[in-house]
């Protein structure tokens, strides 16, 4: 069908882009012992790009498998709608050189049943069931887990015919404990690119969030403290979503961004911030964006000097340079800048192993802060301040700051990276304020 809508665009006078997407995807839900939601989504379309005298217009339609009228209807409504469109093209991706990342597609995932899926969603079942009851009424456990497969395509006028096929899981597990007027809550969460040792990896989850939910029902509200603080991933990287903004070309070139050119100064010499889409077996990793140009691994800020933005193809036109790969989308969207991995490395010292320091685990509010100013004011989900070895938890202060001063100030990062998601970062140590 996609080479029919070919022969049909090919007699337009028009430039064009089709990126179409088919896969599906099984998702449970278990809480307080039950299991309550089973399902299995299928979901497939095309979005259309028509480039026309220096406009652009866009549509799409849901499914791949359409006769040729429907096909020629949505042609010529791309077409009229480039016509009356206010919004400008600057071209689409020309041809490349292939980059095929490995370790993003898993067959195992692609042949898993529906029922051999309950089956893991059941494993994770009666592993909560049975630390329930180990546990006792204090504590609810519940989690989710979700298997998936996609294709994705781009094909252009500039002769760019891209295709690829990718798995990934995801496994969330929360935790908490009430008694009396206290309460606590612990969670764990990770994604993988093809089939883990699930048995294995529930353990491990259900560990680290049990011991993360006995933390927070022992946290106290800190008195207040200013000076370094060590933060642990999961907090540096809603620290890091606040930079981001000012790192995309879009914002860049509109004056959103605190930034207005690289080649300058940004942050401590300790601290090194990358965005690469060609690691393997990763979750933020693609062989091609959602414009058909191919991942790449790009130096955002090294050793605190600030040496990239993230671009799109139009962006990249606008300011005089090539695009970083950066584009993302579904068939029902246009595309916009994002990101992929991001990792966080620098100075490196061992802040795994301390007898006395103050510590953040996590945070959230970020969606609060203001990118561009970079001011924030964070809600301490859990931390902890180690005194001569003895660990003392707190939680509901306020984290606030400057995230441009935040960066300035980072002294070193720690050697052992965690990943949470497409982010991937050791700890980090920085100058901040508890309140």
């Amino acid at each position: 069908m996609i080479d029919e809508l070919i022969k049909i665009l090919n007699h337009k006078d028009v430039e064009w882009e089709i990126y179409w997407e088919v896969g599906r995807g099984s998702s449970f839900k278990v809480e307080k012992g039950e299991l309550v939601r089973a399902q299995r989504k299928f979901h497939s379309g095309i979005g259309l790009r028509i480039g026309y005298r220096g406009k652009l217009g866009f549509s799409y339609i849901t499914g791949i498998n359409h006769d040729r009228n429907t096909l020629e209807k949505f042609v010529d409504k791309t077409i009229k709608l480039a016509k009356v469109s206010e919004v400008k093209f600057y071209g689409f991706a020309s041809k490349t050189k292939e980059n095929k990342i490995k370790g993003l597609y898993d067959k195992r995932i692609e042949d898993l049943s529906f029922e051999d899926a309950l089956d893991k969603a059941n494993l994770m079942l009666a592993k909560e069931r049975e630390l329930k009851e180990n546990l006792g009424k204090d504590y609810t456990l519940s989690g989710a887990l979700a298997f998936g497969v996609s294709t994705d395509g781009i094909l252009n006028s500039n002769d760019v015919e891209k295709k690829e096929k990718t798995t990934g899981i995801s496994l969330n597990i929360y935790i908490v404990k009430r008694h009396e007027d206290k309460s606590g809550s612990g969670s764990y969460y990770k994604g993988f690119r093809r089939m883990p040792d699930l048995e294995e990896e529930l353990s491990i989850g259900l560990d680290k969030a049990l011991k993360e939910v006995e933390l927070s029902f022992k946290a106290k509200k800190l008195v207040g403290y200013e000076g370094e603080i060590i933060f642990e991933p999961h907090s540096f990287a809603s620290i890091v979503g606040i930079l981001m903004h000012n790192l995309y070309a879009d914002n860049v070139y509109h004056g959103r961004s605190r930034f207005s050119s690289f080649g300058v100064e940004v942050a401590s010499g300790a601290f090194t911030l990358i965005d690469d889409g060609t690691l393997e077996n990763k979750l933020g990793s693609y062989s091609f964006d959602g414009e058909g140009n191919p991942s790449q691994r790009t130096i955002l800020i090294e050793e605190g000097m600030l040496k990239n933005f993230l671009f799109d193809e139009q962006y990249a036109k606008l300011m005089n340079t090539k695009s970083t790969g950066n584009a993302v989308r579904d068939f029902r969207t246009t595309p916009h800048i994002g990101h992929s991995n991001i990792i966080v490395t620098g100075r490196k010292e061992n802040l795994e192993e301390l007898d006395n320091a103050v510590v953040v685990r996590k945070v959230f509010g970020e969606h609060t802060a203001n990118p561009i100013s970079g001011d924030f004011s964070l809600t301490i989900e859990l931390g902890y301040v180690i005194k001569n070895g003895e660990v003392k938890p707190f939680k509901d202060n306020m984290l606030t700051g400057n995230i441009f001063s935040l960066i300035n100030s980072i002294k070193a990062v720690g050697k052992r990276e965690e990943e949470i998601g497409g982010f991937i970062s050791p700890r980090v140590m920085a100058l901040g304020k508890i309140v």
